[in-house]
């Protein structure tokens, strides 16, 4: 075919396309982000200073608010070796491909082939024609060519698809930093637990020796003949009490040792985690807004990205009514003989349009628009139960920290007050005022109440970790952004 016809056979094709392509439009609605349910500031909030952008708390490693080198270095492992956060890191990657494989539907396919044929028909020999010439019942054929098709995108289906695997990439990406969070915070509270129980242990190793010293005591006076064998027996009894309740933490903390090991991905033989001297100290948690909370956690990121693909979908349902147009090319050569394969009389092409409508479905397209439409208001009912949890979860943490900073105070009082009663109970004891059954229950008392204080102040602990945590902790929404833009360069 000459230029001039090939021209002549194009004119038709570059009509209908530029015809396309100007009408070419995006059907659904355009996201919009749903109405919250939003109060200006947190109920329990008194007494808490609103964060502000150069606050530690704001972005990074939070969990240094603790200030102990072990956690951050325990943490570090988390990061690098927990096995569900390489789960979530795969299922990201793999909604991340997804996206790269919806973006290439936008443009052509291309494909090659090249093939040889040997055929027969009849006998095999070559026998005689009426004309006197010899005639084969083999033939052979050969060709070469390339093909290439494009659906043209005129409605907007594969822009909506895009979208919305887009958006789940980026819900992944938020659910990848939920479940790290989660991680995070589940190491540290048991960090800081393991810490406040290896201070119960030397609180009652420290009490076992007291009370060692105690019975010595005792012993000595009865055999003195100022006491009666009832104050060695008592003295006894609370001796090999305090020494079981020392022992029963032992168990305890393997079981907080194993769970860390776990989750920094080693088997629990592989991890000692040694006892040190002091308990770190409770941080001051600066507090995001309402407003701020938004975009400081990851769950509610991905809540809001599930809405905004949920929205695409609804305009890829709207296509369903639509025809589709798909633009297909061919060409090559073929020909019986190999040798001069390539030349133009062996030449052969095809191009055209072609547009695919559904003309009857018996309603299948408009359920399946119903079904989208109502996954988007699922996902939006979602979405506000998210905020509404993540507000309920700061509030809960807020005020038990505040109520457990005045029973701590409270507390405290109540332990110097034991301590000081158990020093005169003591005296009198030894000056012969009282009996050891006086004595036993001051002490009794003294032990319970400096445990109790252990005890509030890990919960404390554990409840800043959990504010933190439901403030978003190092969570930052831009790194969505960040996905975004990079997915957008790489087109």
């Amino acid at each position: 075919m000459s230029q001039l016809s090939l021209k002549h056979a194009l004119r038709p094709l570059a009509l209908v396309v530029m015809t396309f392509s100007l009408g070419a439009c995006t059907l659904g609605p355009d996201y919009q982000r749903p109405a919250l349910p939003m109060a200006a500031q947190f109920k329990q909030a008194d007494g808490w200073k609103v964060a502000n952008p150069a606050d530690v708390l704001e972005r990074g490693d939070w969990w240094r608010l603790y200030d102990d080198a072990q956690l951050n270095t325990l943490v570090g492992r988390l990061n690098l070796s927990n096995q569900n956060l390489a789960a979530a890191e795969a299922q990201y990657r793999q909604a991340r491909a997804l996206v790269r494989g919806a973006r290439s539907q936008l443009f052509p396919t291309v494909g090659g082939s090249a093939g040889a044929t040997r055929a027969g028909q009849g006998r095999s020999t070559t026998s005689v024609s009426q004309s006197g010439g010899n005639v084969s019942g083999i033939s052979e054929s050969y060709s070469v060519g390339l093909d290439a098709a494009w659906e043209l995108d005129v409605w907007g289906r594969l822009r909506r698809n895009l979208e919305a695997n887009r958006a789940n990439m980026q819900a992944t990406a938020a659910d990848l930093a939920a479940v790290r969070l989660s991680l995070q915070s589940e190491l540290v509270q048991t960090y800081l637990r393991l810490r406040v129980m290896d201070e119960q242990q030397r609180l009652l190793n420290q009490t076992v020796e007291a009370f060692a010293r105690s019975l010595r005591l005792t012993e000595n006076q009865y055999r003195a003949g100022i006491v009666p064998k009832s104050d060695v027996t008592q003295a006894l009894t609370q001796l090999r009490s305090t020494e079981a309740q020392a022992i029963d933490l032992q168990w305890q903390r393997a079981q907080m040792e194993h769970a860390i090991a776990v989750l920094i991905g080693v088997p629990p033989a592989e991890l000692n985690i040694a006892e040190l001297d002091d308990i770190p100290k409770l941080p001051a948690v600066p507090l995001a807004l309402p407003s701020q909370l938004l975009e400081r956690r990851p769950d509610i990121a991905s809540a809001e990205r599930q809405v905004i693909a949920a929205n695409a979908q609804i305009g890829v349902a709207e296509t369903a009514w639509y025809p589709d147009l798909t633009l297909s090319a061919s060409g090559g050569y073929r020909n019986s003989r190999f040798t001069d394969l390539i030349s133009l009389p062996n030449r052969f092409w095809s191009l055209g349009p072609q547009l695919a409508v559904t003309l009857l479905d018996f309603g299948g397209r408009r359920a399946d628009l119903e079904a989208a439409e109502a996954n988007y208001d699922l996902t939006v009912a979602n979405y506000r139960q998210t905020v509404l949890d993540s507000f309920r979860e700061v509030e809960d943490n807020l005020v038990q920290l505040r109520v457990l900073a005045a029973e701590a105070v409270v507390q405290r009082q109540a332990l110097e007050a034991a301590q000081e009663s158990l020093r005169l109970i003591q005296n009198q004891y030894r000056a012969g005022t009282v009996d050891f059954l006086s004595v036993a229950t001051v002490q009794t008392s003294a032990l319970n109440n400096e445990r109790t204080y252990l005890t509030l102040l890990g919960d404390q602990l554990a409840a800043s970790v959990q504010l933190i945590a439901a403030l978003g902790g190092g969570w930052d929404e831009a790194k969505l952004d960040f996905e975004s833009v990079r997915e957008t360069s790489e087109r």
